[in-house]
């Protein structure tokens, strides 16, 4: 039995060993969102002023015309993370099995990775451009109809946009869930090859069963990658425009803070980024509620 003396002394040594982590958590996470909570009830302009207005900046963004639309756009986009897990499933499975040419896939799958995302969206702005390669090859196999403007639309930009997305996390959605794949034991897949399991059974009834935790990670991390790490994306791409047509909200605050010169609102951004984290912690509560229902149920 531990007398008071190292019981104390325990908890000290416990206590200094997490403070450095407690003290990096406070400075660059702890501060930053309360800071951000305040002036969001204030009219701060970055330098002078920073009066107490209270609700009036959530109010003016929510009753702005452009609010519904920007939120629209946010949601739409998460399409891309259920498409990136599938297509990440179906990639580390190929590579698990060990297809034909799977060493040279396996070195180039993240490349994507590793390249500037503002690099990535201004390739994807010449590709998609109206006279670009894509409308090029469509009107060289006769579907002059569909060669258009890709980025006057606010659909069909939203849909380059999930389509450059998803291409860019692929690598990273295969290697982790490769990760998970090289934790089943292998006696599981040789006793599933002696009982005569096919590809598709070894893949829907051993590996998907298993990975429900690794894909639970790989959807939560993607949302919330999707609804904050969106701006090189659209900066390179759209510029949010037309209009706020490809906005988002993590796209807001930048505008509202350094996007519109000398009138920029610093208040109304700490608003929006408010309204953007309260977005991302409900989401995140969802899909974690939803797969322990899934586990519950299982």
């Amino acid at each position: 039995m531990i007398g008071p003396t190292r019981l104390r002394k325990k908890r000290r040594e416990i206590f200094l060993s997490l403070l450095p982590v407690l003290v990096i958590l406070a400075v660059f996470r702890v501060y930053p969102i309360a800071t951000a909570l305040w002036r969001s009830f204030t009219n701060w302009d970055g330098l002078y002023r920073s009066d107490w207005i209270g609700l009036r900046n959530y109010v003016r963004f929510v009753t702005d015309g452009s609010f519904w639309m920007i939120l629209r756009n946010t949601l739409f986009l998460l399409v891309n993370v259920p498409l990136q897990v599938f297509i990440g499933l179906i990639v580390a499975l190929l590579l698990y099995e060990r297809v034909a040419g799977w060493r040279f896939y396996r070195s180039v799958i993240y490349i994507p990775q590793i390249i500037s995302a503002v690099i990535i969206g201004f390739l994807f702005k010449i590709f998609f451009g109206y006279n670009g390669p894509v409308n090029a090859v469509l009107k060289a196999i006769g579907l002059e109809s569909l060669a258009i403007e890709w980025f006057g639309n606010s659909y069909t930009a939203l849909a380059v946009i999930v389509f450059a997305i998803v291409w860019f996390s692929i690598g990273w959605q295969a290697i982790v869930l490769l990760g998970g794949m090289s934790a089943i034991p292998p006696s599981v897949f040789e006793a599933a090859v002696i009982d005569g399991a096919n590809y598709w059974q070894r893949a829907f009834r051993i590996v998907i069963p298993m990975l429900v935790r690794v894909m639970e990670f790989a959807v939560i991390a993607s949302g919330v990658w999707t609804l904050t790490q969106l701006f090189p994306f659209l900066y390179a791409m759209t510029r949010g425009g037309p209009g706020y047509e490809t906005s988002t909200l993590d796209y807001m605050i930048y505008l509202k803070s350094f996007g519109l010169g000398f009138s920029s609102d610093f208040g109304l951004a700490s608003a929006i980024a408010v309204m953007l984290l309260v977005l991302v912690l409900a989401l995140t509560m969802i899909e974690m509620r939803v797969a322990n229902r899934a586990d519950d149920w299982s």
